[in-house]
């Protein structure tokens, strides 16, 4: 949508800044959680973030059961001076699906030894807690990060989802760069109290999810538009009348979309940008085409008036439904 290159901004402070595009390429819908894979088009849609200027790419080990890491890493390290690549550890799932966490020392320095070999890459450029484990003292956890970081396997740190205690004991020990939580329209929480704290210690945000899983991009109307295995059947947000609710929602959005002619997707990351220059969100796609749009957010400014009625129509708590169905294991 712009020709115009695309802007950078800074996660972190002093020596644990990091310098990315203002917008991110999630990819875990590349390893099949939102339906069937299309690896030609994830390839082209990886290789085309590149050449409009995104440098900040995320994956996570247990995305695709570690495939999706061996697949971005495929693409990725052939253009390796050009991208950010960031990861996740400590997040997996037991045999009966219920998520396990694992923060032990000795799991970290495993699971990033293990990442860096799928990736093929000699450094992680950014390494995230994906959540915090409850049965290790943090400062343990970390610890570890900080001797990954002094020994050149890791350069920077963040942390996903943590409580306000968990984030300031984690930064205490080893300053954080970025915090990964899901931050959108329809999730707001983290306004309250973790963003404070953020700006407070100098640590960047990066929302996951800030199309509310795509549900912002207007093009669900119908829990028959997702595939058969697309997770988000599950979601809470996505079921019975909550699935109404939340389209009216987006009914406003798309109102305000249109009278700025953009996409809702773009209106939703330009609210997003709009929330401060430490702000990088990283909408995920596995399509070049949704790619362009999302980019297309950087050069859209909304005015104090479209703020202030998205304050109205979307204040903090207005999507109806929890996140996930089980919410114990985030906000630790």
């Amino acid at each position: 949508m712009t020709a115009d290159p695309l802007p950078t901004r800074t996660l972190g402070r002093g020596d644990h800044a990091l310098t990315v595009s203002a917008i991110g390429l999630g990819c875990m819908t590349m390893a099949g959680s939102y339906g069937v894979r299309d690896d030609a088009e994830a390839v082209a849609t990886l290789q085309r973030a590149i050449d409009l200027g995104v440098t900040l790419f995320d994956t996570a080990d247990v995305y695709g059961d570690n495939e999706n890491e061996r697949f971005v890493g495929a693409v990725l390290r052939e253009r390796r001076d050009e991208v950010v690549i960031a990861t996740k550890f400590g997040l997996g799932k037991d045999e009966i699906g219920t998520p396990s966490i694992n923060g032990s020392p000795d799991y970290v320095r495993r699971a990033c030894d293990a990442s860096l070999s799928r990736l093929g890459i000699d450094t992680i450029d950014l390494y995230y807690q994906h959540r915090v484990d409850t049965s290790v003292p943090i400062e343990e956890t970390w610890g570890a990060l900080s001797e990954l970081v002094t020994a050149g396997k890791v350069r920077f740190l963040g942390i996903s989802e943590p409580s306000v205690d968990s984030l300031r004991r984690a930064h205490a020990t080893h300053p954080v760069t970025a915090l990964q939580n899901e931050w959108s329209l329809w999730s707001r929480e983290l306004e309250d109290e973790i963003l404070p704290i953020c700006r407070e210690l100098g640590i960047g945000v990066v929302p996951f999810s800030p199309l509310g899983r795509g549900f912002l991009t207007g093009d669900i109307t119908s829990p028959d538009d997702f595939a058969p295995d697309d997770f988000r059947r599950g979601l809470p947000r996505f079921q019975g009348e909550n699935f109404q609710r939340n389209l009216d929602l987006v009914a406003e959005i798309r109102t305000l979309a249109d009278a700025r002619m953009v996409t809702p997707a773009q209106f939703a990351l330009a609210w997003l940008l709009a929330q401060g220059d430490d702000v990088v969100p990283i909408p995920g796609t596995k399509r070049p085409s949704r790619l362009a749009e999302n980019i297309g957010a950087a050069i859209v400014t909304l005015t104090a008036d479209e703020l202030r009625r998205i304050d109205e129509i979307a204040p903090v708590g207005a999507a109806a439904g929890d996140r996930y169905r089980d919410m114990s294991w985030v906000n630790r």
